[in-house]
């Protein structure tokens, strides 16, 4: 059972990472800026359940402190990216 709790968790955050970049790709075929940053903010969203999963991971020894502070550090570092990004279209 344990296994199965494991693999749900697991895939959560995979379908999460995931969901990054496929909002960022969909929102810029989008053909429009607001679009754009409409699916560029659910990018946000899903940067930030990534992390919030990764509280998770190293609560439930999933990962070392290494791995939780790289990849923490890794979604802060897209998150800001995807502001810069969402700020530059909010002013065209």
């Amino acid at each position: 059972m344990e296994h199965n709790k494991d693999w749900g968790f697991k895939d959560q955050i995979q379908r999460a990472a995931v969901s990054i970049m496929n909002n960022i790709a969909e929102g810029y075929e989008s053909g429009s800026d607001a679009k754009y940053v409409n699916f560029l903010n659910i990018s946000k969203g899903s940067c930030s359940e990534v992390r919030s999963m990764l509280y998770l991971c190293i609560d439930r020894d999933f990962c070392t402190q290494e791995q939780f502070d790289d990849l923490k550090s890794q979604t802060i570092q897209i998150s800001q990216q995807l502001y810069k990004l969402i700020e530059y279209l909010g002013k065209k």
